[in-house]
């Protein structure tokens, strides 16, 4: 091949091969590989899950047992659910959103984050509610913010494991609020803005402009306590939920996270957080006073790894993950961790038997005042 040719093929290759490496499938990361957290098996033979009052980490899989309490077990009261949509005209804090045409490209002068082309757009977010049938109206509930909520109609597992897990005595009657996002994903979409925003910005949406309308369209009072309050979600959800009960402790206490984007995600730049969600680990955690909030997380074995252009070194979810583990073990926080091996980003698989585990860890300790 020619010199010329060469240089003409150059940056189609080269763009072949980010590709390339961007839709690779991830490689199967070792539990006992260098720099993993110390994991205790479960074998499945005496427990599937770990116990739901103790903290550390803990090794699951490579099987899965669906939980009974995903199931509509007879004679357990139902919730019932409602939905109602909010548009994004009639908000202020995320009015108007944003969305990009392509993913963008590394900025040559920040390794560390990405030139991306945005515009403005209008969107109408739906909110599902749970209430379960227990709960008395007038009354202060406890509630969990769950997001990635759906877009049409409800799905109805974590409804029947609330159902079971309340009946059982096992989760306080809580209500569940499932909040779409605003479309898109990562940097330059409504979604990445929200979740992945290293701020307290999210949270005070949901706060002055979603649980209002909560409580208006379901006749439902939610309680005040942080420590009643919970977060959980998944992926840039997951990241979400911690960045709400860390920016504002004052209104979240509980998170639960599977997948969890502790990495850099963050767009635009900001230089108060350089690294974005990968922060969290690298310093934000370590060097602030400990915080009064406890957190569930879980990780595939095959979960993300440097799933886009950048190559900042800050881009592996299962490396997030361990050091969030690890530096919250170190600085004395109630967390409890799953590595479920055979699982990928989502632990879909995994979360089949563990989620009304995580929801009760989650919950542990939980008195309404």
């Amino acid at each position: 091949m020619s010199n010329q040719r060469i240089s003409v093929l150059a940056p189609f290759l080269v763009c072949f091969f980010i590709l390339e490496i961007a839709s690779a499938a991830p490689p199967t990361r070792k539990f006992d590989a260098t720099g993993a957290p110390t994991f205790i098996r479960l074998d499945g033979k005496s427990a599937i899950n770990p116990a739901p009052d103790v903290d550390g980490d803990f090794l699951i899989g490579p099987e899965y047992t669906p939980a009974p309490e995903g199931e509509i077990i007879e004679g357990v009261p139902q919730g019932k659910i409602q939905q109602f949509t909010m548009n994004s005209k009639e908000g202020k804090l995320f009015n108007p959103g944003i969305a990009r045409e392509v993913f963008g490209k590394v900025d040559p002068d920040n390794p560390k984050t990405l030139i991306v082309e945005t515009h403005e757009i209008d969107y109408t977010r739906q909110i599902t509610v749970y209430i379960p049938a227990q709960y008395i109206a007038g009354t202060e509930a406890p509630f969990m913010v769950c997001h990635d909520g759906p877009k049409g109609r409800p799905n109805m597992t974590l409804p029947r494991i609330l159902d079971n897990l309340i009946a059982q005595k096992r989760a306080p009657a809580m209500i569940a609020i499932m909040i779409a996002n605003g479309g898109g994903d990562a940097q330059g979409h409504e979604r990445g803005k929200e979740y992945d925003t290293m701020s307290g910005l999210f949270a005070q949406y949901i706060e002055t402009e979603v649980l209002p309308q909560v409580e208006k369209h379901c006749q439902v009072k939610l309680t005040h306590d942080p420590d009643g309050r919970a977060t959980m979600g998944s992926s840039s959800g997951g990241s979400a939920a911690l960045i709400m009960a860390w920016y504002r402790t004052d209104l979240y206490h509980r998170v639960l996270t599977t997948s969890g984007t502790f990495v850099n995600q963050q767009w635009p730049f900001n230089p108060k957080t350089p690294d974005g969600a990968w922060g969290f680990h690298n310093k934000l955690i370590s060097e602030s006073p400990k915080k009064p909030i406890r957190v569930f997380m879980a990780i595939g074995d095959r979960d993300n790894y440097n799933p886009n252009v950048m190559r900042d070194g800050m881009h592996d979810w299962v490396e997030a993950n361990h050091r969030m583990a690890k530096v919250l073990k170190a600085k004395g926080y109630h967390y409890q961790y799953l590595f479920c091996q055979n699982s990928g980003h989502g632990v879909r698989n995994a979360k089949a038997q563990f989620l009304p585990h995580a929801i009760e860890w989650v919950w542990n300790g939980y008195s309404p005042k």
